[in-house]
Order: C-alpha cells, then sequence, then structure tokens
C-alpha cells in the first residue's frame, strides 16, 4: 500500500507543479496549448509524417481560368473546392497545406467569385499571370517505331518446317 501511494503522489506533485511554471504570467495560451506537440515534435526517434491536405492547385490551371467561365469550366480545371458554403454559393475555396508532422511548412489559397454562374474574380496566393509572363508548354513530341522485323527462325521452328508442319508466325 505504502507502494502505491508512492506512485500516486509523486507524479501528482510532478504534474501540479508543471501547471504552475507552464501557465505563469509570461507565456500565453497558445504555448500553453503547444507544449505537448512541441515536446513531440523535438524527440528523436519519433516519425513525423508528412502530410498533404486540399487541393494542388498549379499556376498553370490558374492561367487557364478566364472571366466569364462557367462553375462546370471551372470544376473541371481545379477540381472540386475545399470548401463551398451554403450561405455563400458564388464563393468556391480550394486550400493547399503540406508540412512534417504537426507543423505546416507551405499553406496556400486560391479563392474563385462567381457572379450569376460565371467567374468573376480571382483571389488568394496565386493568380493568373499576364500572357508575355508565363512559360510555354512543352510541345508533344512525336516518335516513329519502325516496323516489326519477324527476325530469323528458331531452331524448333525450323525443325517442324522441315518435317512439314508450319508454325504460325505472330
Amino acid at each position: 500500500m505504502r507502494k502505491l501511494l508512492i506512485f500516486i503522489t509523486i507524479p501528482a506533485t510532478l504534474i501540479a507543479g508543471g501547471c504552475s511554471t507552464v501557465s505563469d504570467g509570461a507565456r500565453s495560451l497558445g504555448s500553453v496549448t503547444n507544449v505537448i506537440p512541441d515536446a513531440l515534435d523535438k524527440a528523436p526517434l519519433i516519425y513525423r509524417p508528412e502530410i498533404q491536405q486540399g487541393n494542388v492547385v498549379t499556376q498553370e490551371q490558374v492561367n487557364e481560368l478566364k472571366p466569364g467561365m462557367t462553375k462546370r469550366q471551372v470544376r473541371f480545371l481545379l477540381g472540386t473546392p475545399m470548401l463551398s458554403d451554403v450561405f455563400h454559393a458564388d464563393r468556391w475555396d480550394y486550400a493547399y497545406t503540406f508540412g512534417v508532422g504537426s507543423k505546416p511548412a507551405e499553406i496556400r489559397r486560391v479563392t474563385v467569385y462567381f457572379q450569376d454562374d460565371r467567374l468573376s474574380r480571382i483571389t488568394g496566393d496565386t493568380r493568373p499571370q499576364p500572357p508575355e509572363e508565363r512559360t510555354e508548354k512543352k510541345k508533344e513530341a512525336v516518335v516513329s517505331v519502325p516496323d516489326w522485323d519477324p527476325g530469323a527462325k528458331t531452331l524448333w521452328q525450323r525443325t517442324l518446317n522441315s518435317v512439314g508442319l508450319e508454325t504460325k508466325e505472330e
């Protein structure tokens, strides 16, 4: 019983003492809630996966957008929006985050607005570039393939041909 009491009181005093040092007036509430994730991010031998969330919207996709496009055309180019609000049906948000562990390293947003079901404006981190600043798309390479040459017959095919049995050539 005495050992059990020691095991219960020691962690309780450490927890209570830890709370009083963390919550002193010098630290904000945001840093208090990040104590455990920050400690886990600094700990060795803990796997931190790369986390990618949202819609990947490239500059080339945004360059293809033109004012007056329908919602269907925009959905074809950019994909289904990440956020589509019921109260703002004429606004689609495309959000993208990428990071390791609990810290996003890259955050991008693109918002498209519609008026009368036609694209009216684009805001966010990626916007359409003027035509003179755009990089050219790679052209399709045309490759000529030579005709198929059946090649020499194998020993087995020559043996069958000498006996009078013909093999099918493919």
